[in-house]
């Protein structure tokens, strides 16, 4: 079963308040196996244009990334993150060879 992952492009506009919501995050994140591949630090962006900070979450299973999302207690701290930055988010199915 390929896995699912979040892939985020934010800009932080509230450095303290975006704090609370990575310190927020991370029960939800662990109920449904969440792992950080990609947390912020140095990117290029040599097409296009791109957020100030990349982030990118694997999740064990495409529908695992989507419950996640839609987890009562994750939108709740997402609120906090709405308050504190600017995001592109999208949810995807990864690629598996084997399938």
């Amino acid at each position: 079963m390929p896995k699912g992952y979040w892939i985020a492009q934010l800009d932080i506009t509230d450095p303290e308040i975006y704090n609370t919501y990575k310190l927020g995050n991370v029960e939800p994140f662990k109920d449904y196996g969440a792992r950080y591949i990609v947390r912020g630090g140095a990117q290029d962006s040599p097409e296009g244009q791109w957020r100030e900070r990349t982030v990118v979450i694997e999740f064990p299973s495409y529908d695992a990334a989507l419950a996640c999302y839609h987890d009562p207690q994750f939108q709740a701290i997402m609120a906090i993150r709405k308050l504190s930055s600017i995001a592109d988010v999208v949810i995807v199915e990864g690629y598996d060879p084997e399938a």
